[in-house]
C-alpha cells in the first residue's frame, strides 16, 4: 500500500498484521480520492476506523490541513503512528485512541469537511457512528461523509438518521456511500 498523490506520493505505508483490518487497495483509493479532491484543500478530515491510517494520510498528502485518526486496535495504532512519522505528516494529525462513538463525541472542531468511515462489515457500526454524528456540531450541511461498506449492505435506511445519500460508487466486493445532512 502506498500514498497515491501529493507531498508524500509513492511512499509505502505499513499495514497491521493479521485480518483485523482491510486496507483499501491503491486502485480503489485512487478512485475515491479523485472524487474527494475538491473537498481536500485546507480541510479537516476525520478517518474513523483508521486501520493503517492510509486514507487520512492520503488526505493530508493531498492538501488537508488536519486529520483525525480514530482507532482502538493496538497494532493499527502503532502502524498509524509509524506511517505518520515516515510520511512527515504527524504534525498535522491527531490520533484518538478510543472506540469510534466516544472519539466522535470528543472532537471539537468548528466544522469537519470530510468524514471517512471504514468499519468492520456487517456489524452496523456505521449506523451507530451516524447516530452520534447527527448530534455533533462539527457536522454541518457542508460536511461530506463517506462510508466504505460491503456491496450487500442496504444503506437506504440511513436517511432516517438525518442524512441523505448523494452518491454510491460500487466496486467488485464493496462500495463507497456518500452522505450529507438531509
Amino acid at each position: 500500500m502506498r500514498v497515491i498523490a501529493g507531498t508524500a506520493r509513492s511512499l509505502r505505508l505499513k499495514t497491521p498484521e493479521g485480518m483485523d483490518t482491510r486496507p483499501t487497495t491503491d486502485r480503489i483509493k485512487e478512485t475515491l480520492f479523485n472524487m474527494l479532491q475538491p473537498y481536500l484543500s485546507d480541510a479537516v478530515f476525520i478517518d474513523v476506523y483508521s486501520g493503517s491510517g492510509g486514507i487520512g494520510i492520503e488526505a493530508l498528502s493531498r492538501g488537508a490541513r488536519h486529520a483525525y485518526f480514530v482507532e482502538n486496535n493496538k497494532n493499527a495504532l502503532a502502524c498509524i503512528t509509524e506511517n505518520l512519522q515516515f510520511t512527515r505528516l504527524a504534525d498535522r494529525a491527531t490520533i484518538i485512541r478510543q472506540d469510534a462513538i466516544s472519539a466522535l463525541s470528543g472532537i471539537h472542531e468548528k466544522e469537519a469537511d470530510v468524514i471517512f468511515m471504514d468499519p468492520p462489515y456487517d456489524k452496523d457500526y456505521e449506523r451507530q457512528a451516524l447516530q452520534m454524528l447527527a448530534t455533533c456540531p462539527y457536522v454541518t450541511e457542508n460536511t461530506l461523509i463517506v462510508i466504505e461498506t460491503s456491496q450487500e449492505n442496504d444503506c437506504s435506511d440511513l436517511e432516517r438518521l438525518g442524512f441523505r445519500i448523494t452518491k454510491e460508487k460500487c466496486y467488485k466486493t464493496n462500495k463507497h456511500v456518500f452522505l450529507c445532512r438531509a
